[in-house]
């Protein structure tokens, strides 16, 4: 028995099995990424806790012997337990490694990958089709969210599938709209173009924004960031039906129509969600990068085909 596995004995530590599937339990309930594991890092002694780790337990260290240089590398057990099943994780391709994500989002971190992700929600008891409400990361969706952030509009951009074959839902085409839905989502950080309402479930995995097509999908609209826009599910609706659109200027235009209908409509109490903007020359939020606002041939189309002057 190695000197590694002799202390994990002695300290009674969590066998590699049972860290590697709170690990993935974890990154389900941080939204799919955690930071390496560090000393002061939240998430090192969140997982501790749920092992219920003694004092001793999270201090006890290995050390190992540099004899060229004739030093003492002292490292805590915890840590390296932590490492050891994240790196286990990654060699099974349930996580990617930091290095790898660092690659994709500038940011150094444990990344669930769609295996990761499935495995997370069978040890939760949660079905497959929980990915279709969550804003849970991974890496395969995120690789579809940079793709659609760093891309170019083109000038002569056309909002709409030319394919008039019905598609099969698949696999890749799960992924292709999740994507979309959190690229949009992100752009607009996770609030409302409309009335910029930003809020999340009490355990941070469901948001109350949606993404929605400016050209919808029974129009044959493309899941593509130019024809997006983050709202909230009343504003959602909205503009669906033709209560609001945009002008050029991502000016919000409300229809005429409003002004027919009883004063007790539209309100949640003292709170008019329609009329909010009905005589105000109010732009949505938009996102931070120019590149990703919504396409004029996109708003165009609405404004022509789902608004009620």
């Amino acid at each position: 028995m190695s000197y590694e596995s002799e202390t994990l004995r002695k300290y009674k530590m969590p066998s590699k099995k049972e860290v590697e599937q709170a690990l993935l339990v974890s990154l389900f309930k941080n939204n799919g990424v955690i930071k390496e594991f560090g000393s002061g890092e939240e998430i090192v002694n969140d997982i501790a806790d749920k092992f219920n780790l003694s004092y001793e337990q999270r201090n006890a260290h290995l050390e190992t012997i540099y004899r060229k240089e004739n030093r003492i590398k002292r490292s805590f057990l915890w840590h390296r337990l932590l490492f050891r099943a994240a790196h286990d994780l990654a060699n099974h391709n349930f996580v990617s490694r930091p290095t790898k994500t660092f690659l994709l989002t500038n940011k150094r971190e444990w990344m669930l990958t769609e295996k990761g992700y499935d495995a997370a929600l069978k040890l939760l008891h949660l079905p497959e089709k929980s990915k279709d409400l969550l804003l849970i990361k991974s890496y395969e969706v995120q690789k579809i969210v940079k793709k659609l952030v760093d891309s170019s509009a083109p000038k002569n951009y056309n909002p709409f599938n030319i394919e008039t074959k019905t598609i099969k839902i698949t696999k890749e085409l799960s992924l292709r709209v999740r994507g979309f839905r959190q690229a949009v989502i992100e752009a607009y950080d996770w609030k409302c173009a409309f009335c910029g309402i930003k809020i999340n479930s009490p355990n941070s995995l469901l948001w109350e924004v949606q993404a929605a097509h400016i050209v919808p999908h029974g129009s044959k609209g493309k899941d593509d960031i130019w024809n997006g826009l983050a709202l909230c599910s009343l504003h959602h609706w909205a503009f669906d039906v033709g209560w609001f659109t945009l002008q050029n200027d991502f000016t919000i235009k409300i229809s005429s129509k409003l002004n027919s209908l009883p004063e007790d409509f539209g309100k949640i109490g003292d709170f008019d969600f329609m009329r909010m903007n009905l005589n105000k020359k109010t732009k949505i939020f938009l996102p931070q990068k120019e590149e990703i606002y919504p396409h004029q041939n996109a708003i165009t189309w609405h404004r022509e085909n789902k608004f009620y002057q």
